[in-house]
């Protein structure tokens, strides 16, 4: 077994971590809400007003910070109005973006605001600049957040929501770069900046505005953006990318039938959000060194060919070990970037590309990458710390190693993920800055190719590890193709 030394000094804080960093997403798509979150009030699955009752216990044991909603793509073919009301007089729609099925509304603005507040998260909005107008945004805000005295305020109590709801964060649009409208950076920015004047605050509100950011490399949008906001029009500004393990759209490769080699170009594919973030910051840096405008990877996850059989509108795909160690990475690369990341949001929730749930009518397996999410969970809301590895590299040069770490309330989280398929590590690390008294360890291993089913939900989860304090050092074995969480006090 091959020893690689580490270090970590507590009193070199980075940043902080945003908990929002672990926020997910849902969208209008395949099975995610219809079948997944929502089943309707009238289920024979157990549900709060026809949330499934499983799907919120799960979210609340990863301690879910924010969900965004409704889309993605549907986001800018979404028209709110149409969904609030009696479920009857709702109006139905073709969802074109996502299998041409028809959309019945039934989940709509309030089964959402309540779905995040039987959760215990923030509302992330999706708001439609693509095929909607500003008026039908701002009365949006509006129907949401004020109080009273006015046309929206007053239909939102019609519809039995007699408070106004909190609603922190506002994208305006969508990957207007594609889907959202094929947009020039140059139009999509003075199209922003005139939708975000007339989205205001409310009763008390303060809405973080999203701006759409760049498709994976494309730093000439984020030029162009940056130069055309500034900290009173933007908050933030959104990235998307996904990890293609054949880096083709056309054929993506299985989510199970897999190489060793097709996991090492996903592994590598995966740590090129690392570069995307880094250069991305850096044209952000030149215009805002403040800092206050935050970048938001509200688009990121695995993409592969659908499971066979499946509807391939629906992004159905199985989840791996594999889709562990990609949620690891992608984790440790945000945590490590958290100065500048203030959101990302994993693509999907429930039963839709790299989820952390899925579900078969009654049944609900938690994936290998919801196992990464309670694994990671506690450092949520934690400070930075320095970290450093020698490292391995792996057989395709890319490095075997990844960690984070950072501190809250007196306990330090170290997560760290080993890559290598053909190795096991004896990580030892030392402490500085940092009283160490007590460890405790969890851990996600199995072969590469394992997933769980409805036949064995638990093939893949979480187990307790051995760690150890020896003369003010971490000791720790980790395996081949694991993610490990350690608590130190």
């Amino acid at each position: 077994m091959k020893k690689i030394k580490m270090s970590i000094n507590a009193l070199d804080k980075k940043s902080h971590i945003n908990p929002e960093i672990y926020g997910h997403f849902s969208e209008h798509l395949g099975r995610c809400i219809y079948n997944g979150i929502y089943v309707g009030k009238d289920s024979s699955i157990p549900n709060t007003n026809g949330i499934r009752n499983d799907v919120i216990e799960a979210f609340k044991e990863i301690k879910m910070p924010v969900l965004r909603w409704p889309g993605g793509c549907f986001a800018d073919e979404y028209h709110w109005k149409d969904g609030i009301g009696e479920n009857e007089t709702r109006k139905k729609m073709v969802n074109t973006n996502w299998g041409g099925v028809t959309e019945d509304n039934s989940f709509g603005t309030h089964e959402f605001m309540q779905l995040c507040e039987l959760v215990g998260c923030e509302p992330y909005i999706a708001g439609n600049l693509g095929s909607g107008s500003i008026q039908e945004l701002a009365e949006w805000v509006e129907y949401m957040t004020l109080d009273g005295g006015t046309p929206m305020s007053e239909l939102r109590k019609k519809n039995g929501r007699e408070k106004p709801w909190k609603l922190k964060y506002l994208g305006i649009g969508n990957e207007s770069w594609g889907c959202g409208g094929t947009m020039r950076p140059e139009y999509y920015v003075d199209e922003y900046r005139r939708y975000q004047s007339f989205c205001k605050n409310f009763s008390g509100n303060t809405l973080f505005k999203v701006a759409c950011g760049p498709s994976a490399d494309d730093y000439s949008w984020t030029e162009c953006l940056m130069k055309n906001l500034n900290k009173f029009t933007a908050n933030a500004i959104a990235l998307h990318y996904y990890t293609l393990p054949t880096g083709s759209w056309d054929k993506k490769g299985s989510a199970t039938d897999f190489s060793n080699e097709e996991y090492y170009d996903t592994v590598s594919r995966t740590l090129f959000m690392d570069e995307l973030i880094t250069r991305h910051v850096e044209i952000m840096n030149r215009y805002n060194p403040e800092k206050d405008i935050g970048l938001i990877v509200d688009e990121w996850g695995c993409w592969y060919d659908v499971e066979p059989g499946t509807n391939p509108g629906f992004l159905y795909q199985q989840n791996t070990m594999r889709d562990a160690i990609i949620a690891a990475l992608n984790l440790n690369i945000f945590n490590n970037h958290s100065d500048r990341v203030v959101m990302a949001n994993i693509a999907q929730a429930v039963n839709v590309l790299q989820s952390v749930i899925l579900t078969d009518g009654e049944k609900l397996l938690k994936t290998p990458t919801f196992h990464v999410f309670d694994l990671y969970k506690t450092h949520q809301g934690g400070e930075l710390v320095y970290s450093w590895n020698e490292n391995e590299k792996n057989s395709n040069g890319t490095p075997a190693i990844s960690q984070s770490v950072s501190v809250k309330d007196g306990k330090m989280t170290v997560t760290i993920a080993n890559t290598s398929l053909e190795s096991d590590y004896e990580i030892e690390c030392d402490l500085y800055g940092f009283d160490a008294k007590s460890v405790s360890a969890r851990i996600l291993t199995s072969e590469v190719h394992s997933y769980n089913d409805f036949d064995n939900i638990d093939n893949v989860s979480v187990k307790p590890y051995n760690a150890e304090l020896l003369g003010g050092k971490l000791i720790v074995k980790l395996p081949e193709c694991s993610v490990l969480s350690v608590v130190i006090e």
